[in-house]
Parts: C-alpha cells; sequence; structure tokens
C-alpha cells in the first residue's frame, strides 16, 4: 500500500489505500519505513509523503484488532514511535499533505514532517472518544504546545475535529491552500527546496528539532501516551469502543476501570 516515485531529486511517498482512508497496520508501518530507507539511499534532496482517495491517513487500522488481546504498546511503542523519530531525522527537507482525515497515527505522521501543507477540507482532531481510547502518535504535546490547556481537552472531550482553515490559523501546520491545489502546491515546494542549499536546511531541521524537544517533550510525551493506551485496553470502555467500531453502532460506555 505504500508507493515510491523519485523524480529530479525529490522522493513522493504515497500511502495508497483509500478503501480505508489509508489506515496503518503492522505491514504497511514496515513499508513505509522501507520507503524512507529506500529515499534516503538514493540521496533525494527533498521529500513529499501524501494519502491517495479522500483522506490523508485515517490513523490506525483495526479491521481485525481483538481489543481484548491488543497488544497496543508494542504497535504504539514498538512500530509506530520509531517509525515517526526516522521519518523526522530524514537527511532533507521532508514535506506532507494533508487532506480529509489525518488522525491518530495520521496526525503523528504530519508531526514528524518539516513542512505541512493543508488542503482547507481537512480534518484534524481527537476521535478516540468514541474507541474508549486517548489520543496518541504526539498529540497531546502538539495540541498542547500550540493550542493550550483547554483548548486541547476541548477537542478531546467533544471529539470535534478541526477544519484544515482552522487548523493553520491556529499555529499547528505550515500554510493552508484549496483542496485542488494543495498537492501541486506542496510538490512545487519541494521541487524548490531541491534545488535549494540542503545541508543548511538539515542543520536548521536539528536545531529546530532539539529546540522542540528541549520545550515539549515530543518523544517523553508519546512515551507517556504508549504507556496510557496500553492501560487503557484493560477496561470495559476500550473493549466497548473497538466493538462498537468494529460492528458500525453507536458505544454504549460505563465509565468503569
Amino acid at each position: 500500500m505504500i508507493d515510491l516515485e523519485i523524480h529530479d531529486g525529490v522522493a513522493e511517498i504515497t500511502l495508497n489505500a483509500p478503501a480505508k482512508l489509508n489506515a496503518l497496520g503492522e505491514a504497511a508501518l514496515a513499508e513505509l519505513g522501507e520507503a524512507y530507507d529506500q529515499a534516503e539511499f538514493t540521496g533525494v534532496r527533498a521529500l513529499v509523503l501524501r494519502g491517495e482517495g479522500r483522506a490523508f491517513c485515517a490513523g490506525r487500522d483495526i479491521a481485525g484488532v481483538d481489543p481484548r488481546d491488543d497488544d497496543v504498546h508494542g504497535y504504539l511503542g514498538g512500530l509506530v514511535e520509531p517509525l515517526l523519530k526516522r521519518m523526522s531525522r530524514f537527511p532533507a527537507p521532508t514535506f506532507a499533505v494533508a487532506h480529509g482525515a489525518c488522525l491518530g497515527v495520521g496526525l503523528g505522521l504530519l508531526i514528524a514532517s518539516d513542512i505541512v501543507y493543508v488542503a482547507d477540507t481537512a480534518k484534524v482532531g481527537s476521535p478516540f472518544k468514541n474507541l474508549g481510547a486517548t489520543l496518541d502518535s504526539g498529540g497531546h504535546a502538539l495540541f498542547t504546545e500550540r493550542l493550550g490547556a483547554h483548548r486541547t481537552m476541548d477537542l478531546i472531550v467533544t471529539g470535534r475535529l478541526m477544519s484544515g482553515s482552522e487548523a493553520v490559523a491556529a499555529g499547528l501546520f505550515s500554510r493552508v491552500f484549496p483542496a485542488d491545489e494543495v498537492l501541486q502546491e506542496t510538490r512545487a515546494a519541494a521541487h524548490a527546496a531541491a534545488s535549494g542549499p540542503t545541508q543548511a536546511f538539515v542543520a536548521s531541521k536539528r536545531l529546530v528539532a532539539e529546540l522542540r524537544d528541549r520545550r515539549v517533550g515530543l518523544w517523553t510525551s508519546m512515551a507517556e501516551e504508549n504507556r496510557a493506551q496500553a492501560a487503557l485496553c484493560d477496561t470495559e470502555d476500550y473493549r466497548e469502543g473497538f466493538a462498537a467500531f468494529q460492528e458500525k453502532r453507536t458505544p454504549h460506555f460505563t465509565g468503569r476501570a
């Protein structure tokens, strides 16, 4: 489900499972990491990450996941977190094209990218209240840093999704474009970056990452999210949320541990 094309020093990686909104299971995460490895090996000077179809990435592919024995810490801590770290350290500027649903792991992919251009119709937030789960993949750090504690908790408790325009206005991402222009604009910016001073860009990329981690503690926060999600696996509401999602019905939560 992961496609890689390279043209004129720019790698374009596509999440290509539109029927499931590019949701990522274990195999797809491994493929995505391999695509980044291959792009780095070829020496590209910029990279574009995008999703095919009507969404960038709706998060984890939970089709067939049994919440009674779900190893969510293995998925998040063993697969997602290492991938996001690998993406964030790519030795060239990386661009992400955000459109449609950008949720859960999909939000994490945006956080791990250097520059994020967003369609005005994109949807960003925390839909996890319907799963009996918690926001993951670095979402707590991003939202709390950019939005503050009150607005972050509002998104988490209500499940309201921000539009791409609202997300950029709030400082979450780089720039917003009409949905039919965002891919073209991102490709143009990536090709311009590929003809620039790559090592200077990489030096700034490292400095920005160090400052962010010192101020926000992204990776520490992500590890804490992983532990919290693993603890929630043992609750009745987590099992009910997953079952309701898979059965396409409204969940009935008890609030009990």
